[in-house]
């Protein structure tokens, strides 16, 4: 791939961008002084600065890159990571889920599963995932480090350091805090950085009317209808009509339902900058705002990549040919990006890129260090220590977090589809969490015994799944049928997690409630109330307008939603 030739204004925007970054974490540094404004925010976080953040602490690498490949890859289907999965999600834990988040006044997602079930439940959970939040940043790192390695020539080892130094700066300076004014600031980075390339691309293409006809011979030399790329529904009726190579029930059930609901619901990285809210109100409505733009992310994300793999068949060899000899996805924005923007313009985009890494950087460690502080080290490790040695624990927290991440940069090195990768790894940890939580909130006779068995055997059943099945072309190992005979060959990846997660949240929901009727009820109604929907006081919003009021924005937003798939249908 050609190097991009940035200019004096491209390298201007891009220091003053650091600049910026570093000099959030400077100013916060004097208000951090307890460990709950290192870690939460001090609970005194702005509705719509919390719903900003709530949504670009998702903008990571995988946001970015792995939507434009998947793009690339499968085409307008990949919109239903939005338009079924994660609008609808967000809408769900807003009303439903958030009182419980914020009303129990947990720190954590862990912490939550401690007061609903026992210590074990939240142990298994807090190692799980802050082994999660390792993996996902150490992709970020290394797609930022790829990234300029690719595009400015610079060295990969360098690449790693200099970014795991800014992260590292600006957390441990100014706590979440910081990294919630830094994901704002790079929200409105990625809007105007990539809303150029995608104008320009369309352009360039003759508008989405030109996209369609020029992607058309994409599907029929695959194989598939002339709309199996520009179409998000109509080609679902069976996994041989579409490249995803799932139909609407897989679609529906395993990302719509469980891998959506399973990241949106329970992944602590999200949660934790509504539970930073300033009110109860302001958490519930954090999700729902962060929807609004959210629904109109995949013409930033997705588009390109559309218009990418187009180019490529039409004028042959635009996109760089991996390894195993087909299309590098991964690659489809920063070979846009070299494509399409001016001097000026270029910076910009890079810059957006750039903050789009930091994001998923800083997200991820910031989740680190409170699981880690709050949920291993307090509750197994030096329990009843003063606050000031927490929040000293907190800073080496975010430390270790930028090293262990470093590592895991170097072993994504291994791995050359980050979205594939990503799904995979939430079919084996959100999923069955996901089914834990239902229950746990809204069926009281779940037990602690049943959470954290059910959260095993579900886990187990993900493992066993994936080890008995295979994508097209696959060889037995990472991607499965390590077990021996394969039972099944899915027509892709995506195939194979969609059902990979539906295996393990039915697992782990039908353990759990077997084990639970098996097994005596540890909490009492009293300790339950405010844990569990049938004990918990309704949330009053009479005396809010109708706009502010939480139930009313999240018809809107299902209601917009819905018109995108009818549009795109």
């Amino acid at each position: 791939m050609t190097q991009l030739q940035l200019g004096g204004i491209d390298y201007a925007i891009l220091l003053v961008y650091f600049a910026f970054v570093l000099g959030i974490g400077w100013v916060l540094r004097r208000q951090i002084k307890s460990s709950e404004d290192f870690f939460i925010s001090g609970r005194s976080i702005p509705t719509w600065i919390a719903g900003l953040a709530f949504l670009s602490a998702n903008l990571g690498a995988q946001e970015v890159i792995g939507m434009a490949a998947s793009g690339a890859k499968y085409g307008m289907m990949t919109s239903h990571f939005y338009w079924v999965g994660a609008i609808p999600a967000m809408v769900f834990v807003g009303i439903f889920m958030m009182p419980f988040y914020y009303g129990s006044k947990a720190r954590s997602v862990p912490e939550y599963l401690r007061l609903r079930f026992d210590e074990k439940t939240r142990g298994l959970n807090a190692f799980t995932f802050a082994a999660m939040t390792i993996f996902s940043s150490g992709i970020s790192m290394y797609a930022l480090a790829k990234l300029l390695e690719l595009v400015l020539g610079w060295d990969f080892n360098t690449s790693v350091i200099l970014s795991a130094a800014i992260v590292l700066a600006y957390i441990f300076l100014g706590g979440l805090t910081s990294a919630i004014y830094n994901e704002v600031l790079q929200f409105f980075l990625i809007v105007l950085g990539f809303l150029p390339l995608v104008l320009l691309g369309l352009k360039d293409v003759g508008g989405w009317s030109g996209l369609t006809a020029k992607l058309a011979p994409v599907a029929t030399k695959a194989g598939y209808e002339a709309g199996a790329w520009s179409s998000a529904w109509r080609h679902l009726g069976s996994p041989g009509d579409n490249p995803m190579g799932v139909e609407w029930f897989g679609m529906m059930m395993g990302l719509g339902f469980v891998l959506s609901f399973g990241y949106w619901c329970t992944d602590f990285l999200v949660v934790q900058r509504a539970m930073a809210a300033e009110s109860m109100t302001a958490a519930r409505r954090t999700p729902l705002i962060a929807a609004l733009p959210k629904m109109i992310f995949p013409m930033l994300v997705i588009v390109p990549g559309m218009i990418a793999i187009a180019l490529h068949d039409s004028s042959g060899g635009f996109l760089p040919i991996g390894a195993d000899g087909l299309p590098n996805y991964n690659l489809a924005i920063p070979v846009m990006l070299a494509h399409y923007l001016p001097s000026g313009l270029l910076g910009l985009g890079l810059t957006a890129l750039m903050a789009s890494f930091m994001s998923g950087m800083a997200g991820n460690v910031t989740a680190f260090n409170a699981v880690w502080t709050y949920d291993i080290y307090q509750a197994y490790i030096r329990p009843g220590q003063s606050d000031k040695h927490y929040l000293r624990v907190g800073h080496t927290a975010t430390v270790v977090g930028i090293l262990l991440s470093v590592g895991a940069a170097y072993a994504t090195t291994r791995f050359n589809n980050i979205m594939d990768m990503l799904q995979l790894v939430f079919a084996f940890v959100n999923a069955p969490l996901f089914a834990t939580f239902l229950l746990g909130m809204f069926w009281r006779r779940a037990t602690g015994h049943g959470a954290f068995f059910g959260l095993l055997l579900g886990t187990f059943a993900a493992a066993v799944h994936h080890g008995l099945t295979l994508p097209m072309g696959g060889t037995p190992g990472l991607k499965g049928g390590f077990l021996g005979p394969v039972l099944q060959t899915y027509p892709s990846e995506m195939a194979q997690n969609f059902w990979t997660a539906i295996v393990a949240w039915s697992a782990c929901f039908v353990a759990t409630i077997l084990i639970s009727l098996a097994t005596r009820a540890n909490k009492s109604d009293e300790e339950l109330a405010g844990l569990v929907y049938a004990l918990t006081p309704k949330q009053a919003d009479g005396n809010l307008p109708w706009y502010q009021r939480p139930a009313t924005l999240g018809v809107v937003v299902l209601g917009l939603t819905l018109v995108l798939n009818i549009l795109f249908w």
